[in-house]
């Protein structure tokens, strides 16, 4: 079990340094939390492993202690919910990068766990990546089981039809479809915001239920503000054939003629609504003072990210 001990809240002077924290957090977490490969089956803990601690940006679990940093969460609480919003989006990367889904061939800068293994190997790594993260959600300790509660079904309704795997639905019935803006902001709402706001949303719940409806709400917004901004992001290094490095294979989108942000809107256009996004983000959460700062920060870093 990680470290459970009182700590005080994650405010550090930098994003480097709250960063660095949190990272060594979330790895320790995991490496515990994932089966061992030396228990059998092997080669599908294998095949967890291989993906979960690959190289990556761990974006969503820094957003759960971060937005605990913003309410003077100690941040041993937040260790089981924010590895398992990972678990999740790894299980999502696995599945997406499937050939019936966008058949890629690299992720996090390498091969797909579908070409490292084979392709039953990573359809099961997936779902065993899935039932464990609400396995873990459910024995996270320290928690109420109010809190355990909310966050199963925060985590479930974010990772369904209402959320990531509606929108990967959607996004594949749009391939080679005119779309209007109205209906891609619906698709990455789904596909991508869904699972950032779930980040968030677990922050809140760690709280207790203390947390008043206003300020709840405007971490909602960030999440949300955040999730659109950063798959506009995504579109815009696509186009620029930089997501290469960590993410995707670059001009993957193109490729499957799907429609972008860039190409619905134009590039330019594309890079203002997200700067767009990332300032109003960052407004919803001044209310909390110089502890938002790694939300902020956050939100800053998205606009130069490469990767």
């Amino acid at each position: 079990m990680p470290n459970s001990s009182p700590l005080s809240p994650m405010i550090e002077p930098t994003l480097d340094d709250f960063r660095t924290r949190a990272l060594m957090r979330i790895d320790m977490t995991l490496e515990q939390i994932l089966p061992p490969v030396g228990v059998q089956p092997s080669r599908l803990h294998e095949a967890m492993r291989y993906t979960v601690l690959a190289p990556g940006k761990r974006l969503r679990p820094l957003l759960t202690y971060a937005t605990g940093a913003a309410l003077g969460i100690d941040e041993a609480l937040l260790d089981y919910p924010a590895c398992a919003v990972e678990m999740i989006h790894a299980y999502s990367l696995i599945h997406d990068d499937l050939p019936a889904m966008d058949d890629d061939d690299l992720r996090r800068g390498r091969p797909t766990c579908h070409r490292a293994f084979d392709e039953a190997t990573a359809i099961l790594a997936g779902d065993a990546l899935q039932t464990l993260a609400f396995q873990v959600l459910a024995e996270a300790p320290g928690l109420s089981a109010e809190a355990r509660v909310g966050m199963v079904s925060t985590l479930a309704r974010a990772s369904g039809t209402r959320g990531m795997a509606g929108g990967q639905a959607l996004d594949l019935e749009a391939e080679g479809q005119a779309l209007d803006l109205v209906q891609l902001e619906n698709i990455h709402i789904h596909k991508t915001g869904a699972l950032i706001r779930a980040a968030v949303q677990m922050g809140i719940l760690a709280h207790g239920g203390r947390l008043d409806q206003e300020r709840s709400d405007r971490l909602d917004h960030y999440a949300k503000c955040l999730g659109l901004a950063f798959q506009i992001q995504d579109d815009v290094l696509d186009v620029e054939g930089e997501t290469d490095q960590i993410g995707k294979t670059a001009g993957r989108d193109q490729a499957l003629h799907k429609i972008t942000y860039p190409t619905l809107v134009g590039l330019a256009e594309a890079k203002a609504m997200a700067n767009q996004l990332i300032s109003e983000a960052i407004a919803s959460v001044s209310v909390f003072g110089e502890r938002a700062q790694p939300l902020i920060e956050m939100a800053q870093g998205l606009l130069g990210r490469r990767q």
